[in-house]
């Protein structure tokens, strides 16, 4: 059952270990962004660069406030969140000093997908939350996909397919948007919802776009 799977992928997130889950974008690892131990962890399984951020996952935009300095409208968020969308935001004290120590920024992601927002949920603080490949090798879409990563996962959740496989849209990633300047948006990577995204932060609510 869906219960249960949530509740061993959080013991399993709890006992520091990660776990692949399927967002609504592409499949994803995720370890708990307040234990320094599996942030590193998460770095290591990627062979990442240290000074690439990792981005906080949460359940709802009501946590959201807690983790980050908000200086948009609560609507704002709510009209991009749940969805393909990661907001960068500056940081708030509550964050692990060790998550991203580089910078005063974080992205944050609440995926439109129930299974990793019930685990978000299930979980006492954010997730750290990235996509489930080698650094710079193509996102994935099927847990196949990520076959080299499986011995130094705790737990992988299969939600099968996500998207369409042959479609080059569908590993484009969640559209990264920093809003921590007032007034401003720049788009970090264009992702996979950039034009609705753009329409709602420029004509709902007149935000002036910086080059990145």
């Amino acid at each position: 059952g869906w219960s249960d799977a949530v509740a061993v992928a959080a013991g399993a997130l709890q006992a520091g270990g990660l776990v692949a889950v399927p967002t609504d974008t592409v499949y994803g690892v995720a370890g708990l962004a307040q234990d320094s131990g599996a942030v590193r962890s998460i770095y290591s399984l990627k062979g990442r660069n240290g000074r690439k951020p990792l981005a906080i996952c949460l359940g709802d935009v009501e946590r959201l406030y807690r983790y980050c300095q908000v200086n948009v409208p609560d609507e704002l968020l709510r009209d991009l969140l749940p969805g393909p969308v990661t907001l960068v935001l500056k940081r708030s004290e509550e964050l692990n000093k060790d998550l991203n120590p580089f910078t005063s920024l974080v992205g944050v992601r609440i995926p439109n997908h129930p299974f990793i927002r019930e685990l978000a949920r299930a979980c006492p603080g954010p997730l750290a939350l990235t996509s489930a490949n080698i650094s710079c090798q193509a996102s994935t879409l099927t847990v196949s996909e990520f076959q080299e990563l499986w011995p130094q996962l705790s737990l992988i959740i299969d939600g099968g397919p996500i998207g369409d496989i042959q479609s080059p849209e569908c590993r484009l990633g969640s559209t990264v948007v920093d809003l921590s300047v007032s007034g401003k948006f720049t788009i970090i990577r264009p992702g996979c919802a950039l034009t609705s995204t753009v329409e709602i932060l420029r004509q709902k609510y007149g935000l002036i776009p910086e080059p990145a």
